[in-house]
């Protein structure tokens, strides 16, 4: 008994010491981390847009796998979440007035994509629905969810593409660039009208057309000189600069009045 025993455990030893190696040889999971080369960016009133560069490297790759363009990366800059009012305009007795409206919440006011490829190499649509990544997978979210799913989908759609056509949303492909086998160089673009606020970059990582891994980091976007000066008034004593706003306009138009006027 006791020597049927020491060959169970015998087998066992073996058993667990053939393992091993196996266990040691399993390759490290990949991963990816981005860098700013500054926390913060300030604009002033002349700002007309800029290209902004974000670092990256990606942690623990396959030499095999990046030899054959088997990893993909999307960079996102994604400007502060506000309510955004979208609103429909038709003709009312030959007058365009606003008519319907729907309001979505959390809406992020920028989205800058820089990629590898185009988006339909890289993964699977679904994929991108579930990561809600892409301009075009962005949940909107309305504030009134009782209206009918056709109408939240014709004003989504509406959002996007004024989103795209004012420039706050955009897309550069061919704008993430691996410098070596582990490092990657993303550039996304500013656009003129870039929200002052925090901003978030993320950055996914994607292994022959599967989800790895996000990392993420961020960025404050604020105004600088007298435009800065005055967009902090503004926000800190709003009642104040609302009475000197109409005060000027009043003193704008008596002086105008009094210059062009004919005697």
């Amino acid at each position: 008994m006791s020597g049927l025993s020491a060959l169970k455990a015998a087998i066992l030893l073996s058993l667990i010491v053939a393992a091993a190696p196996a266990k040691a040889q399993t390759p490290p999971t990949e991963g990816i981390q981005i860098g700013l080369s500054t926390d913060n960016v300030s604009i002033t009133a002349g700002f007309s847009g800029a290209d902004l560069t974000i670092f990256g490297s990606l942690e623990n790759p396959d030499p095999l796998v990046a030899r054959q363009g088997r990893y993909d990366v999307i960079v996102v800059l994604e400007g502060p979440p506000k309510p955004v009012v979208v609103r429909r305009k038709d003709r009312v007795l030959g007058v365009w007035v606003n008519l319907e409206s729907e309001t979505f919440e959390n809406v992020p006011v920028s989205y800058s994509v820089a990629t590898t490829r185009p988006l339909q190499d890289i993964t699977e649509p679904n994929s991108y629905k579930q990561l809600s990544l892409g301009a075009s997978n962005l949940y909107m979210q309305p504030a009134d969810a009782g209206d009918s799913p056709a109408t939240i989908e014709e004003f989504t759609a509406a959002l996007r593409e004024r989103k795209a056509g004012t420039g706050l949303y955009s897309e550069n492909v061919g704008g993430v660039q691996f410098l070596s086998q582990n490092l990657f160089r993303a550039t996304v673009r500013l656009a003129p009208n870039v929200p002052v606020g925090t901003h978030k970059a993320r950055a996914f990582l994607f292994k022959s057309g599967l989800f790895i891994k996000e990392s993420s980091a961020q960025l404050e976007i604020r105004k600088s000189g007298f435009e800065q000066s005055i967009f902090r008034v503004a926000h800190d004593y709003s009642f104040l600069y609302g009475v000197f706003a109409i005060s000027l306009a009043m003193v704008t138009g008596w002086l105008g009045r009094l210059i062009f006027r004919r005697d």
